[in-house]
């Protein structure tokens, strides 16, 4: 894997969500990339997704991902905290609704990949619809459309 991917890769991290989080990237990560544009299209550690680069030049995030950039504080930034009542349906992939948010950090805009918080716990990532500044001040409507959430369509089946 060249290190100029790897290069392109953190400048993306530090350029979405603020300089530094780069660092808390893992060290043997594995790269897909594009037979067509020879684009990087899915960034993984062990078998785990980490993010897959969107056409715009964003990253899509996983929520797995998303817990290991949480060490960093410029992160956080880019997160919202919710409360125990939305909790256990934004896991399931709901979205989240200003109403729950009891925290949101200034770097949320919209239509940005924002993880969000239970108990400094990520437990989904999904789009912001709403900037950090109108989620404090509404009390009503959607500030977070679920993209990815720890519950995978998968085990709902099962149950």
């Amino acid at each position: 894997m060249c290190m100029d991917h790897i290069l392109k890769l953190r400048h993306s991290l530090d350029a979405l969500f603020g300089n530094g989080v780069s660092k808390h990237l893992p060290k043997n990560i594995e790269m897909t990339f594009s037979r067509k544009t020879g684009r990087i299209r899915t960034v993984s550690d062990g078998g785990k997704l980490l993010c897959t680069l969107r056409i715009d030049g964003g990253l899509a995030i996983s929520p797995y991902f998303a817990q290991i950039l949480l060490k960093s504080k410029t992160f956080k930034e880019n997160c919202v905290e919710i409360n125990k009542d939305a909790a256990p349906f934004v896991s399931e992939g709901k979205s989240v609704f200003c109403k729950h948010v009891v925290w949101c950090g200034k770097n949320v805009r919209i239509s940005a990949d924002t993880p969000i918080l239970f108990n400094n716990k990520v437990i989904a990532v999904g789009k912001a619809v709403l900037s950090s500044d109108m989620i404090s001040d509404f009390n009503r409507g959607v500030a977070i459309k679920v993209r990815d959430s720890l519950k995978s369509p998968k085990e709902e089946i099962r149950s």
